[in-house]
């Protein structure tokens, strides 16, 4: 599968009309895809062994969407193959009073991958111009002096999140985010399953009704961040998520590449080291 389609291109305006969030490839159904998630599974297990053992990059990862389209479960699916100790994941929530007592960024560098490792952000700061873009009267809460709170509030935010992530990657955080995109009545068919179905009552909250009826203001949101912020170092991809087992895919396929392109190596061992290592192999045979 060509994951390319799915990239927002650098510079250039985005409609998610354009994007078909029933999107399944080249696939009819979940059954044929069964045995290549597998494949993409143990590739990433194998090439983060790698990454974690190389310790020279690490791989953020940045999933932002809205409520219902599968965040959550496209990341335990994911990633459930890898081993724990080469990954972290970060769900950000409101922030904290702390929080609040910084710059919206410095909860994020808080919560970045160590090299070797793989970080995961469920939401992340791309929240500052999503959420309060469509509520700015949360802006207040932020306390942020209102002589820097101009017009150009949301574009020095996007330039500023574009000069953080160039950071990142030149030194060696390689960065790849994906926006779910879920359509809006698929999203009412997941509300109501998770109303009707009593093991699913606490994935619901009011609110999220509330963000439902603000739909347009939120793509508008989605669009402007996706048209400003999918960079060469730091891109974008609109994945599909109106059929899980396709998101999960599609995820998949993109990390494995990503890992392929870092392209991790097991440390080589000096001379003296193979040596040492053969002196050990004999101390052990002699016990």
């Amino acid at each position: 599968m060509n994951t390319d389609r799915f990239r927002v291109p650098s510079g250039k305006r985005v409609s998610l009309d354009k994007y078909d969030s029933a999107d399944s490839g080249q696939f009819g159904e979940r059954g044929e895809t069964d045995g290549l998630l597998e494949k993409h599974f143990g590739q990433i297990a194998s090439l983060q062994q790698r990454l974690y053992a190389e310790n020279q990059w690490s791989l953020l990862l940045v999933f932002q969407a809205p409520d219902g389209a599968g965040k959550d479960s496209t990341i335990e699916r994911v990633l459930s193959g890898i081993n724990p100790q080469g990954a972290n994941a970060k769900a950000f929530k409101a922030p904290s009073s702390e929080e609040l007592s910084h710059d919206y960024l410095w909860r994020c560098y808080k919560a970045l991958p160590e090299r070797g490792k793989i970080g995961i952000f469920n939401r992340s700061h791309y929240e500052e111009v999503l959420i309060l873009k469509v509520q700015p009267e949360l802006l207040a809460g932020a306390r942020i002096p209102k002589s820097l709170l101009t017009k150009r509030v949301w574009k020095e935010r996007y330039e500023d999140i574009n000069a953080m992530e160039r950071h990142l990657a030149r030194n060696g955080t390689m960065i790849r985010k994906f926006y779910l995109n879920v359509s809006q009545a698929e999203q009412k068919k997941r509300f109501l399953e998770r109303i009707d179905d009593p093991s699913k009552n606490w994935k619901f909250a009011a609110e999220d009704l509330e963000k439902r009826k603000q739909w347009k203001a939120y793509r508008k949101a989605y669009e402007d961040m996706l048209s400003e912020t999918s960079t060469p170092w730091a891109p974008w991809y609109v994945i599909p998520a109106d059929r899980k087992w396709f998101t999960r895919l599609a995820v998949a396929q993109i990390v494995r590449e990503a890992l392929e392109e870092i392209n991790p190596k097991f440390p080589e061992l000096s001379a003296k080291q193979r040596a040492d290592l053969q002196k050990s192999k004999q101390a052990l045979l002699k016990e």
